[in-house]
């Protein structure tokens, strides 16, 4: 075992960087997760979203999403209304305030993205894309 490298040390690892990237310059109660939820729900505005599309989304637990958008509820980012078909489900609204904070965050997603990529060919790129939704595939 000693000096094997694994692949879900190294997505790990890439995983905690990548957040520290995003966190990095973020508005201050911004969080990364938060942005990227953000950004979703700012790209399907034109449909009704809820917490469980948030959940598909980004491939994470009730419990996890849940506090996530408590968190952005608490500091303004989004409001939770009712809809008229069904009483118990509540869709996510943006806040003016994550409408005004989401173009810092799309620059900091190409910001990030171009620093992930730097000196990736579009073929290893391809490639990387292949083998992540093989390695998605099998643990789903």
């Amino acid at each position: 075992m000693k000096g094997e490298r694994h692949v879900g040390g190294e997505i790990r690892m890439l995983s905690n960087l990548i957040k520290r990237c995003m966190d990095d310059g973020m508005p201050p109660e911004t969080t990364g997760m938060q942005g990227w939820i953000i950004g979703f729900l700012h790209r399907n505005e034109d449909r009704d979203m809820f917490q469980r599309d948030v959940e598909a989304e980004f491939n994470i637990r009730r419990s996890t999403a849940t506090g996530i958008l408590q968190l952005m509820e608490k500091n303004g980012f989004l409001l939770r209304e009712p809809v008229a078909y069904d009483a118990r489900l509540k869709k996510l609204v943006l806040t003016p305030k994550a409408l005004a904070v989401h173009e810092g965050v799309i620059s900091r997603i190409r910001a990030t993205e171009a620093r992930i990529t730097k000196d990736v060919t579009p073929e290893e790129l391809e490639q990387f894309f292949a083998i992540t939704a093989k390695f998605r595939r099998n643990l789903e």
